[in-house]
């Protein structure tokens, strides 16, 4: 599994300049109005240019502030604006992060499980034996059983 770490880091790294950055949310009237208003250039310009109807362009701007525009009129809004579609999906806290926040979740509710029962049998284990079982649980969770953080 030490390629699934390494593809997380190297997507974290990807994406931690884009988390960061707040300039590249989308306007309050969206992305395609702005830039087409920006470019000067009128609804029915840009409904020539993508071979539709003018009202179609109104109707993709509201789409879009209305988050339900689709990729692919995206796609061809930028296509018409001499433009690229940038799409992603970025972490609001780097993957590595979430993956060990989710382990320590999950070891933690097993320790605690296996802890209650213990004191049940009068068997109680030392505070600082359950944090090193549970910090090596952590890290077997997170090097060979990663799919199990997501199970409950």
């Amino acid at each position: 599994m030490i390629e699934l770490a390494s593809a997380r880091r190297n997507l974290d790294m990807r994406l931690a300049q884009l988390r960061r950055n707040d300039e590249l949310r989308a306007p309050p009237k969206g992305w395609v109005r702005a830039i087409r208003q920006a470019l000067g250039m009128t609804t029915a310009q840009m409904a020539k240019r993508m071979g539709v109807s003018q009202p179609r362009i109104v109707e993709l701007e509201q789409s879009e502030t209305k988050r339900t525009v689709t990729l692919k009129s995206l796609e061809r809004a930028a296509q018409a604006l001499d433009c690229s579609l940038v799409y992603a999906l970025v972490p609001n806290e780097p993957l590595d992060d979430q993956v060990r926040a989710r382990a320590r979740l999950v070891a933690s509710a097993h320790m605690n499980a296996a802890a209650h029962s213990m004191r049940l049998e009068d068997q109680g284990t030392a505070t600082s034996v359950q944090d090193r079982e549970t910090a090596g649980l952590i890290e077997e969770l997170i090097a060979k059983q990663p799919t199990r953080l997501w199970d409950t």
